[in-house]
């Protein structure tokens, strides 16, 4: 809006441009109260997965790591045990991953940590696996009730 100005000591006149910034601000507080209150009711971009019925193979018994309090690492599977010692579990791991050829395939290893061991313990045995390229690496936990 221009507004028409006068000099006291001489008649010329001069344009005065200024802007009343008010309504705009008042105009982009109600848009953010809107997206505010509207931010919730809309949904994020939903993923349909597909399903499946039964696997047609049976799930892998998992290898076992065993991590004691005391520090003594040992190899399991199905309750027997396979190895004593963190190099032969790792050696015995490899070997029977290297036996089967498709990556998808192999058998999972899951580590089953005492609750008391230092967690320097765990990450020496996944270090161990890393090294030997071993994929399919899981923790075992128990579930809370």
């Amino acid at each position: 809006m221009a507004l028409l100005a006068r000099r006291v000591a001489g008649s010329r006149r001069r344009m005065l441009a200024d802007i009343n910034v008010v309504p705009y601000i008042d105009v982009m507080l109600v848009l953010v109260v809107i997206l505010m209150v509207s931010a919730p009711f809309v949904n994020p971009s939903l993923v349909n997965l597909p399903s499946v019925g039964k696997a047609a193979r049976a799930p892998d018994r998992p290898l076992e790591i065993v991590v004691r309090a005391d520090g003594r690492v040992s190899l399991r599977e199905g309750g027997r045990e396979l190895a004593a010692d963190l190099p032969g579990a790792v050696g015995l791991i490899k070997q029977r991953q290297q036996a089967q050829p498709e990556a998808a395939l192999k058998t999972p290893v899951v580590i089953a940590a005492d609750k008391d061991v230092r967690y320097e313990q765990v990450m020496k045995v996944m270090s161990a696996l890393q090294k030997e390229n071993i994929v399919r690496v899981g923790l075992a936990v128990v579930p809370e009730k």
